[in-house]
């Protein structure tokens, strides 16, 4: 029986191999966050791979003879179809994840295995979400296409008899008849194994309240409605007992601390999951104020894993050389009837510069509301300072919101 040529069956095997590779990693890339996004470089550079080798597959197509079909009517036109949605699949899935990654409200720079810059193809913003759902749908289909051709190749080796499967055999071996297509497998496999290990499960709320604003990040932010009450105030009730040492506060579970940035006319909007903050301060007497509050960098997301790895970066937060974000305060001012500000120092990336926090609070006694903001300069702490930053407004807004509790 006439085979493939080599060439061409190299170019099936090693593409069917990264093809099972791909689809391993895609599954949980979209839940890796930050931790993914060295895989979501790998993923790109290997769907730019698969690319190249399709292409070089359907150059090989027309320049060496192929084997003549073995089977017609409904069998055979459905072998062709398969075919022909396997090259679809082959060369729409890497170009629509290009699209994807051209379009993206953050331009995070590829460079395929580290070494070749990929240009963003010139296409408008407005194509990111058909090329995502395009995308999407393509590896569901590529899937199906795969399932169908590995069906087809059993039926005829093991029901039909008649061979085909050594048409794409470099020689009659049993050994590589076994080991190609377990090739396939281990390839899936091995896209598995390389997956980070789920990341622990977070408290929902840190140990005590601060806030960030026009100086410096704390929990203590104007409230973005991230389910932090509205602050009225006539509800704001200072707390008995002027004399003797100020209260401690402890953060309650549910508090948030969230970031925006204008990025060409849009904002791209966030969070940090992972902080911690002390605070003591007696709201009859805010120059009594002692706020210190810390950020887990690393638990910074938008809500797109492939944005998320892009903060961990160099170019943002850098958090491999400074993991984490700290802003102090030694006491506030009062600044209406139950608003307050609190100057201070922001330390972000090794920088640390004058910040300061606006927040109001809300209840009475024990029990205290907190709400905040502030914005947050980029260029003084190297945040977006790159190319991938360059569409970014040079300002950052911060705001929190969280209950706490006098102790």
């Amino acid at each position: 029986m006439q085979r493939y040529s080599r060439i061409a069956i190299f170019l099936h095997w090693a593409i069917a191999a990264l093809l099972a590779f791909q689809i391993a990693v895609g599954w949980a890339l979209e839940d890796l966050g930050a931790r993914g996004f060295m895989l979501f470089q790998m993923h790109k550079s290997i769907g730019m791979t698969i690319l190249a080798l399709t292409l070089a597959r359907v150059a090989v197509r027309y320049w060496k003879p192929r084997p003549a079909p073995v089977e017609g009517g409904w069998q055979g036109a459905l072998a062709k179809a398969v075919h022909a949605g396997l090259y679809l699949f082959m060369l729409g899935a890497p170009l629509t994840g290009w699209a994807l990654v051209s379009t993206a409200k953050v331009k995070v720079p590829t460079l395929i295995f580290g070494l070749i810059p990929l240009p963003h193809l010139p296409l408008p913003m407005s194509a990111n979400d058909p090329a995502s759902a395009a995308h999407g749908l393509l590896a569901w289909v590529g899937i199906a296409l795969f399932v169908l051709h590995v069906a087809g190749a059993l039926r005829h080796h093991f029901l039909i008899r008649d061979g085909l499967l050594w048409r794409m055999i470099p020689g009659r071996s049993s050994v590589l008849l076994v080991a190609l297509p377990a090739s396939i497998a281990l390839a899936f496999v091995l896209g598995r194994v390389i997956l980070p290990a789920p990341a622990p499960k977070a408290a929902a709320a840190p140990t005590a309240p601060v806030a960030v604003e026009e100086e410096a990040p704390a929990n203590v932010v104007e409230a973005v409605d991230n389910g932090a009450a509205p602050v009225e105030a006539e509800n704001a009730v200072a707390i008995a007992e002027p004399v003797g040492p100020p209260p401690a506060w402890a953060v309650q579970p549910g508090g948030t601390i969230g970031f925006s940035v204008g990025n060409g006319g849009e904002t791209i909007s966030g969070g940090f999951s992972r902080w911690t903050a002390k605070i003591v301060m007696d709201p009859d007497h805010p120059d009594s104020a002692d706020i210190r509050v810390e950020i887990d960098l690393a638990s910074a997301s938008v809500g797109d894993s492939y944005k998320d790895g892009m903060l961990a970066g160099d170019e943002f937060f850098d958090v491999a050389a400074h993991p984490g974000a700290v802003f102090t305060a030694k006491g506030a001012e009062k600044t209406g009837a139950n608003s307050y500000r609190a100057a201070g120092t922001l330390t972000l990336k090794g920088v640390s510069k004058p910040q300061s926090i606006r927040f109001t609070l809300s209840g009475t006694g024990k029990a205290r509301k907190v709400s905040g903001s502030a914005t947050i300069a980029r260029a003084p702490f190297g945040l977006g300072n790159g190319e991938s930053g360059s569409g970014l407004d040079p300002k950052v807004a911060v705001n929190f919101g969280f209950s706490a509790k006098a102790e």
